[in-house]
């Protein structure tokens, strides 16, 4: 049971992120695992089931997408996660989403804009279905991460934003929504599971923008609905009946 998983980017504790996904990739002892900082390895996913990504700030070229696309039309699976779908860069007024890398977005189905200030926020069950099957609405503290959606999805978990600015973020002023927590996007004969939760960030993670992050932020990972959600993801990786 092969996986590949690329955990890299900005702004974010990826080594946390890196190790509590390996941790629980363990726990199934059949699992073999191979670990990316980019998407310049996907020849290993000749050979995998699962990709799982964890990024940040982090566009594969077009040959790579291609790669991506081909993966999945021939069946694979691809767990991404939080800030998968987005670019950040930054201006005199803040944090931009520019939209350079569309073929990638389209593939993932949405491309992210921004998020207000972190705050707990109630996640609901959209319909049923087997990744959901048991579980019930829970409320969480994260990053409530608004999508432009460019593709058909299957949303399965969603929150609802009342609308208004980000702060963080100069173009984020968005209408009140439902926003998509988990969704599913079929492409060929495989297909993605995304979660936008998983926000962390340790003391260092902001440089250069800050030297010093005072608080450091573990969000949904303290939370066992977001354990939940990615041990069914895993198991979702390799089981063709969910």
């Amino acid at each position: 049971m092969q996986v590949h998983l690329v955990a890299a980017g900005k702004y974010h504790d990826i080594d946390f992120a890196r190790l509590e996904l390996l941790k629980l990739l363990a726990e199934i002892p059949e699992i073999r695992t191979t670990v990316a900082i980019d998407y310049g390895d996907l020849e290993r996913l000749v050979d995998c089931s699962l990709l799982i990504t964890y990024t940040c700030d982090v566009v594969p070229t077009d040959e790579q997408v291609a790669g991506l696309t081909s993966f999945l039309e021939r069946g694979g699976r691809w767990l991404a996660l939080h800030g998968t779908n987005s670019v950040i860069q930054f201006d005199k007024d803040g944090a931009i989403t520019p939209d350079i890398a569309p073929d990638f977005m389209k593939l993932l189905g949405t491309r992210f804009v921004g998020h207000p200030p972190i705050e707990p926020f109630k996640v609901r069950i959209s319909r049923d279905h087997p990744l959901t099957a048991g579980m019930r609405d829970f409320s969480t503290l994260d990053e409530l991460y608004l999508s432009e959606r460019i593709a058909d999805v299957d949303v399965l978990m969603h929150s609802r934003f009342e609308g208004g600015a980000c702060p963080d973020f100069a173009e984020a002023d968005q209408a009140a929504q439902d926003v998509p927590i988990l969704y599913l996007r079929q492409v060929g004969e495989g297909a993605i599971l995304y979660c936008t939760l998983g926000h962390c960030r340790g003391h260092y993670d902001l440089r250069p923008l800050s030297n010093f992050w005072p608080h450091p932020q573990r969000c949904s990972w303290d939370y066992p609905e977001f354990a939940e959600i990615l041990r069914r993801g895993i198991r979702w990786g390799f089981d063709r009946q969910i």
